[in-house]
C-alpha cells in the first residue's frame, strides 16, 4: 500500500511541473545553474554545454555564493557545434567542498576572427552586450547513491548592467535573465509561485522535500504564504529566506505547518509585501526593484531510490 501512495505521490509531483512559463532547452547569449554544490566527485552538479553560435566564442562562468558574492571565475573557448562537459568538482578549486551557490555562464566578444587561443582575453569580457547561441543541461551526479537528480537551467538571454565585465561581476551586474519569471517592483499579488512539497513524519529521513528559490533581487526575510495540503486545505504560515538570492529550505519545518500537511502545494507571491524583518539597504530588495525568480522542488523519495525534480508552476 505505500509503494501504491508513494507512486501517487511521484506522479502527482511530476504533473505539478508539467505547465509553466520558464524558458529552457533554447540557444541565447548564456545562462544560468540556480542551485550548484560539489562534496567531491561522487556528489557533484555537472553542466553539458553546446555551442551553435556560428563562431569560436569564449564563455566566461562566475560562481556565486547564495548571497550572490562573486566566489570564483573562469573561462574557456567553445569552437561552433562543439560541446563542452563542465563538472563543477573539478573546476572549484580548493575549499568549495560543500558550499552552495549558483553559476552564471556568458558569451563574451562573439567576432568571427575569434580564435580558440586568443578567446579567453580579458578584453572580451567588457564591451558588451554580447550575442551568442549557447545552450546548456545539468544534473546533481550522486554515484555513491547512484542517482542523477535533474537540475533545471535557467535560458537566457541574460541582460547585464552597463560597463559589466564577465571577469568581475557582482550582486548588481546581473539584472535579468529572461528565461525565469519577471517580476515587477511591488507590492503586487502577481506573480505567484506554488512550489510543491511532499514529506513524512522523519525529518530527514525518509520522504523528504528540499525548495529552491533563486533570484536576481535580495529575498532576504519572513514571508507570509498559504500552505495546501493534498485536500485543499489551506494554512497560512510564514516561511524565512536567510540568503539574499539562492534558498535551500526544507518545508517539513516551518512553524505551524499541520502535522498531516504531508502532501501539496506552498503558494507564495514575493513581491507581494516587503518582509517586515528585510535586513537589506532601504530599496535593494526584490521587492523594491522587481527583477526574475525562479523556484524548483526536490523531493526525495526512498521507495524510488531517487531524487525528482519540479519546476515551481507560476501565474
Amino acid at each position: 500500500m505505500k509503494k501504491f501512495a508513494m507512486a501517487a505521490v511521484a506522479a502527482a509531483a511530476l504533473s505539478a511541473g508539467v505547465a509553466q512559463a520558464y524558458t529552457v532547452g533554447t540557444f541565447s547569449n548564456g545562462f544560468v545553474v540556480p542551485n550548484v554544490i560539489h562534496n567531491g566527485d561522487t556528489d557533484t552538479t555537472a553542466v553539458g554545454i553546446i555551442n551553435q553560435t556560428g563562431n569560436v566564442v569564449p564563455v566566461f562562468w562566475t560562481f556565486f555564493d547564495a548571497n550572490s558574492n562573486h566566489v570564483t571565475d573562469g573561462c574557456f573557448p567553445l569552437t561552433n557545434k562543439d560541446y563542452e562537459p563542465f563538472i563543477w568538482s573539478q573546476q572549484s578549486g580548493t575549499g568549495l567542498a560543500g558550499t552552495r551557490g549558483y553559476l552564471v555562464f556568458a558569451v563574451g566578444a562573439n567576432t568571427a576572427s575569434t580564435t580558440a587561443a586568443g578567446a579567453c582575453n580579458v578584453a572580451n569580457a567588457v564591451g558588451g552586450p554580447f550575442t551568442g547561441g549557447i545552450g546548456a543541461n545539468a544534473f546533481q551526479v550522486n554515484t555513491t547513491a547512484q542517482d542523477v537528480s535533474f537540475t533545471p537551467v535557467i535560458d537566457g538571454p541574460l541582460t547585464f548592467a552597463t560597463g559589466s565585465d564577465l571577469t568581475t561581476l557582482g550582486p548588481l551586474n546581473l539584472l535579468s535573465v529572461a528565461g525565469a519569471r519577471a517580476v515587477t517592483a511591488g507590492p503586487s499579488a502577481t506573480p505567484a509561485f506554488s512550489m510543491r512539497y511532499a514529506v513524512d513524519a522523519a525529518l530527514n529521513a525518509g520522504l523528504e522535500t528540499r525548495i529552491v528559490v533563486w533570484s536576481t533581487g535580495d529575498h532576504r526575510g519572513t514571508h507570509t504564504v498559504n500552505m495546501y495540503d493534498a485536500a485543499q486545505n489551506r494554512k497560512s504560515v510564514n516561511f524565512a529566506l536567510a540568503e539574499a538570492e539562492l534558498s535551500f529550505f526544507n518545508p517539513e519545518t516551518i512553524p505551524g505547518r499541520p502535522a498531516n500537511f504531508t502532501d501539496g502545494f506552498i503558494e507564495w507571491a514575493p513581491v507581494a509585501a516587503q518582509p517586515s524583518d528585510y535586513p537589506g539597504d532601504a530599496g535593494a530588495s526584490l521587492f523594491s526593484l522587481g527583477g526574475s525568480v525562479f523556484t524548483y522542488s526536490l523531493i526525495s523519495a526512498p521507495a524510488f531510490g531517487a531524487v525528482q525534480s519540479v519546476l515551481g508552476s507560476h501565474n
